[in-house]
């Protein structure tokens, strides 16, 4: 697969998630989508439901402070002639543009008619990336952003 088409796909899904436009990153998604970690899996069926669980997502993201998301690309294996692996590091900035926290994540991506789309996300360290930002940001986890209980 080109570089180039992996490049385009990260950059958009990048300033989709930097600008909390549930509905575009979610667009760059297959349905369904299955998501991947340690503790955790879960497949998606439609956009509708990645749309909620992005949009669900926002609150905490907004008071660790993200305002800005690079990528640097790991590793990329073409599978098939429509199928490529693809490890990314996400570096996730603060308004001043300062390094918050880092994650890492694999991806299964392939083209549709319509372009590339991920079907498949795996976590590899971002649940405790986001746990140590939280500490050091005195937010607790077990109370989500906004809740009054």
């Amino acid at each position: 697969m080109p570089p180039n088409d992996v490049s385009q796909f990260l950059t958009a899904y990048a300033e989709s998630l930097a600008t909390f436009d549930a509905e575009r990153s979610a667009a760059l998604w297959g349905t369904p989508g299955t998501l991947v970690s340690d503790s955790f899996t879960a497949s998606v069926g439609s956009r509708e439901e990645m749309v909620e669980g992005l949009r669900s997502s926002y609150p905490l993201y907004r008071a660790l402070g993200l305002a800005g998301v690079r990528y640097e690309v790991e590793d990329t294996v073409d599978l098939t002639d429509a199928l490529v692996r693809v490890r990314v590091r996400w570096l996730f900035d603060g308004e001043g543009g300062e390094l918050l926290a880092d994650s890492t994540y694999e991806y299964l991506l392939r083209r549709d008619a319509d372009g590339l789309h991920a079907y498949v996300s795996v976590d590899i360290d971002a649940q405790e990336k986001l746990a140590d930002l939280a500490r050091r940001k005195g937010i607790d986890l077990s109370s989500p952003p906004g809740s009054t209980g």
